[in-house]
């Protein structure tokens, strides 16, 4: 006999399918009013596809009931960081139009503030909605340090680079698989990578105060990654006896 599962493919399947159809028509948008080139429409596609396929597999290993009001919020904001990644890419060919680049950006950083509080207030937080928020997250940074970078130098890459060299190192050290506690002061800083990164794209100020704001939010970044690196080494044997016990 067939269980009565909840889950329900078709609407995942048309969830991800409109989000992918909002980045071809950002792109087209885009494309009209700027005159997108090659290479910013290849990487917009690679991204519109790359974000479908990934969401589509995670949903379907998560069961979820319905996709949510705030993940739709997310995939938002994941459509608004596909075309701010068209827009990097293509200005390694011509100078992009820093206005649109600019008011992309902020609206996917006001938007991550908005995601979390309608999880909250609908009951609908999960798991793969915080994995999901935070990967957008961690792409919109590193294209942000991407695009800085052609102006300020190569270190500015580091500050999108460590979130992930960090997931790396995980693979080889499990200790740093470790849930963090909740924290304030990371969630500023978080967010404040975005903020100071937008300020230095939108090529605003002075060069020296473009690189303090850079040299800024590296700082704060390392000092957050520090913090709970040291902290996952602290608790690491006492993390491994709870999971041994529960074993």
């Amino acid at each position: 006999m067939a269980l009565n599962n909840p889950y329900n493919t078709t609407l995942v399947r048309n969830e991800t399918a409109a989000g992918a159809a909002a980045q071809l028509l950002l792109l087209v948008l885009l494309g009209t009013a700027i005159d997108l080139g090659p290479v910013g429409w290849l990487t917009g596609l690679a991204f519109a596809v790359a974000t479908w396929a990934v969401l589509t597999r995670a949903l379907s290993r998560s069961w979820l009931v319905s996709f949510g009001a705030a993940n739709r919020v997310t995939l938002a904001r994941a459509t608004l960081v596909g075309g701010v990644t068209a827009l990097v890419a293509d200005s390694f060919e011509s100078p992009p139009p820093v206005t649109v680049l600019v008011a992309l950006t902020a609206v996917a950083l006001l938007l991550d503030a908005v995601d979390g509080q309608v999880a909250r207030r609908t009951g609908t937080s999960s798991s793969l909605g915080a994995r999901f928020d935070m990967e957008v997250d961690a792409v919109l940074i590193l294209v942000l340090s991407v695009y800085v970078a052609t102006s300020l130098g190569p270190w500015v890459l580091l500050i999108g680079a460590m979130r992930y060299a960090f997931v790396a190192a995980a693979r080889v050290l499990p200790w740093l698989n470790g849930q963090l506690p909740a924290s304030t002061a990371r969630k500023t800083v978080a967010a404040l990578q975005g903020v100071l990164l937008l300020i230095v794209g939108a090529d605003v100020l002075p060069y020296a105060s473009a690189f303090g704001a850079a040299l800024l939010a590296l700082t704060l970044l390392s000092w957050s990654f520090a913090r709970d690196i040291r902290w996952l080494w602290r608790t690491r044997d006492s993390r491994a006896e709870v999971t041994a016990g529960a074993r």
